[in-house]
């Protein structure tokens, strides 16, 4: 993530490197890692926690409530294999 990208005057590289990482419980040894962390404002940051010094996805907490409903709704079934 370009370290000239911001969000409320603080740079995005800043707030992923201090976020409180919390990886998934389904997470697991075969490349299916996944780690969330809540940022300063809205943001929910997303990132690979087999690469944790690599780049994170920065979605609004109503973009993250809405991927999630539609998830539980099955929208994302077969999507991928």
């Amino acid at each position: 993530m370009a370290g000239t990208t911001t969000h409320q005057s603080v740079s995005a590289n800043l707030l992923i490197t201090r976020a409180a990482w919390r990886k998934s419980r389904h997470s697991g040894a075969v490349g299916n890692c996944v780690e969330l962390a809540p940022l300063v404002g809205d943001g929910i940051g997303v990132r690979n926690s087999r690469n944790p010094h690599g780049s994170a996805l920065i979605y609004s907490a109503a973009d993250m409530k809405d991927f999630l409903a539609r998830v539980r709704e099955g929208a994302f079934n077969g999507a991928g294999h």
